[in-house]
């Protein structure tokens, strides 16, 4: 169900701080059309952490009425509250999505137990696919292999999105959970290194920015045109490196900003990207020809 190249989208604001439907919904509109397999609405890159839940779910109901069915919305909905998880993901599946993106309980570190028994609630709870979302960098907890296969057994955790960028683990994973549970990589820097040990795609930060570049990798290395797959690797790994030069989605929206898509406006406690890291976003993207 989940595979290829998915965007983790930012959330358009206004100068107020309100949301900007009709940015959304161009950026949407921009990113299907250049090819994108599916479309992640409120994840990290959304700004998640300061949506209402009100507005969390305007922004899950608008991406599903401009996808129109033409690929899978797999919206986030994960929390460090496997209560508040279960409300949001219940919310989402009403709504028509289809499916939902759930990161490990952050702050809590709870144990390996804890986080397998939360998962498992929210699948039990809400009978929808669910997607697994490991980032120990945001977390501070990783979810080890051992955990990922004995969720891979319980219906309806159907893949992970995995950001360890650590291929070792990624291997496990692969080798110990079935051949339909779908590991999408969850760092761009590791997308291609993520597929040639079994992976299924990316849940991508830069494909927001450069989403056709970022399909047709993925889909040159699964059509098994590896020296294409290698040369957009290489050709990201600039305006990657520059998507991380300072916290997600500060530089991701600093770019869609520079690309006419949306204000380069933020919540608190994110603010606008230092200087001397706009300069160097600035130069980046323009050597790309985004600009």
């Amino acid at each position: 169900m989940f595979h290829g190249t998915l965007p983790a989208i930012v959330t358009p604001l206004k100068k107020d701080e309100t949301i900007d439907q009709e940015s959304l919904r161009s950026l949407i509109h921009f990113l299907l059309d250049k090819g994108v397999d599916g479309i992640v609405p409120c994840g990290t890159t959304g700004e998640s952490a300061t949506l209402s839940h009100e507005e969390h779910m305007e922004v899950v109901r608008i991406t599903i009425e401009e996808v129109r069915g033409r690929v899978p919305v797999l919206a986030g909905t994960g929390s460090n509250s496997t209560a508040e998880s279960i409300y949001l993901t219940k919310a989402a599946k009403e709504a028509g999505a289809d499916g939902a993106l759930l990161i490990s309980p952050y702050y809590n570190k709870p144990t390996q137990e804890g986080v397998y028994q939360h998962y498992k609630k929210i699948a039990q709870e809400t009978v929808f696919p669910l997607v697994l979302y490991n980032v120990p960098g945001r977390t501070s907890l990783n979810m080890l292999p051992e955990t990922v296969a004995r969720l891979a057994k319980v219906d309806s955790i159907v893949g992970i999105k995995e950001a360890s960028a650590d291929l070792d683990q990624v291997s496990r994973i692969i080798e110990q959970c079935p051949e339909d549970f779908a590991v999408l990589s969850g760092d761009d820097f590791t997308v291609l290194p993520l597929l040639s040990v079994g992976g299924k795609g990316v849940i991508s930060v830069v494909a927001n920015a450069a989403p056709a570049d970022m399909a047709e990798m993925v889909r040159a290395y699964g059509n098994q045109d590896i020296a294409r797959a290698q040369a957009l690797h290489y050709r990201l790994l600039p305006l990657t490196r520059a998507m991380f030069l300072e916290t997600n989605p500060i530089p991701v929206k600093t770019t869609l900003h520079l690309m006419g898509l949306c204000e380069e406006s933020f919540r608190l406690p994110l603010c606008p990207m230092a200087p001397k890291n706009r300069e160097q976003l600035d130069a980046v993207v323009k050597a790309y020809g985004l600009i």
